[in-house]
């Protein structure tokens, strides 16, 4: 049986992930609205407020999306090789998911603030040109809801596994 309040966890980790990739991509379609000079890899053009606020709510809300599955998904601890290869198989997909989550904050994360800082008001950027990062960003916005709708589904199946079962 489905519990609802998983369902509704779910659902609200996804709504957070896809609200972030949508910002991150407006954010890429406003810092591209700004007036620019560019010339073959080398550019300068002007901050955009608006790519700047876009691209730090993005990132606001990816962080909260991870915290969100972390806390109510649980830790699903695995120390060693050896305890891995006996663990049942939602607790290594669990483990996988939690790993995936993580690598894909830390890119996302990464895309968005170094699209962010490079939209910060108080310069205006010449140099190589930066292209696509809230683009990228975003689009990992959405992967990472996916692998930590993954992680909670698989993480409570673990818990109630080891409720039934007594522990593994």
């Amino acid at each position: 049986m489905v519990k609802f309040g998983g369902v509704v966890i779910c659902l609200l980790i996804v709504a957070i992930d896809v609200a972030a990739g949508i910002l991150g991509i407006q954010a890429e379609i406003a810092q591209n609205q700004v007036k620019h000079l560019r010339l073959w890899i080398f550019e300068c053009r002007d901050p955009s407020q608006d790519a700047f606020k876009l691209g730090l709510a993005a990132a606001a809300m990816l962080g909260v999306a991870h915290v969100i599955a972390n806390l109510l998904g649980g830790c699903m601890c695995i120390c060693s090789q050896e305890e891995l290869q006996r663990a049942s198989p939602n607790k290594q997909l669990s483990v996988a998911c939690f790993f995936f989550s993580w690598i894909i904050l830390a890119v996302g994360l990464s895309m968005l603030v170094i699209g962010t800082l490079s939209n910060n008001k108080s310069r205006a950027s010449c140099g190589f040109s930066h292209h696509h990062f809230f683009s990228i960003g975003g689009i990992l916005c959405f992967v990472h809801g996916l692998f930590c709708v993954a992680y909670y589904v698989s993480a409570t199946a673990v818990l109630s596994e080891e409720e039934k079962y007594g522990g593994a």
